[in-house]
């Protein structure tokens, strides 16, 4: 299993959205990394929901309920189904993250302009560590 960070606008599709829909359509990504990322994921796979703009934080934990399929005309874009699992206990916010010398290598650091990130198993076990109240 895979793990991955997924950010979102909150005024636009927020953690309380994905719950409240129960699933969503990840689409929209248009950046051939990302693109890349969203190919490689797994049913079953998990990612943090990561609120970008005001909040900076990771917000909930969220699972990859189908693998990529079609987003468009052109075959260039790709698109998953998300499915809510949990709220994190406490946020953890980019602030955290890179105070956190464990996380100096996670990719959303490095390219921070990428909606969609993998998140390795070091790391995702670091930031669960971080979202204990």
């Amino acid at each position: 299993m895979a793990h991955w960070l997924l950010k979102s606008e909150p005024d636009s599709y927020g953690w309380g959205d994905l719950v409240r829909d129960g699933a969503t359509e990840w689409d929209g990504v248009r950046n051939a990394a990302a693109a890349r990322y969203l190919r490689a994921m797994a049913v079953g796979d998990t990612a943090l929901f990561y609120h970008s703009g005001k909040d900076k934080a990771a917000v909930g934990i969220a699972t990859i309920a189908r693998t990529a399929k079609a987003d468009g005309d052109d075959g260039r874009w790709v698109s998953v189904q998300v499915s809510p699992d949990r709220p994190l206990a406490k946020p953890v916010t980019l602030a955290a993250m890179k105070a956190d010398a464990r996380l100096a290598d996670m990719a959303m650091l490095r390219q921070s302009r990428l909606s969609v990130s993998p998140v390795g198993d070091s790391e995702w076990a670091v930031l669960l560590e971080l979202a204990i109240p």
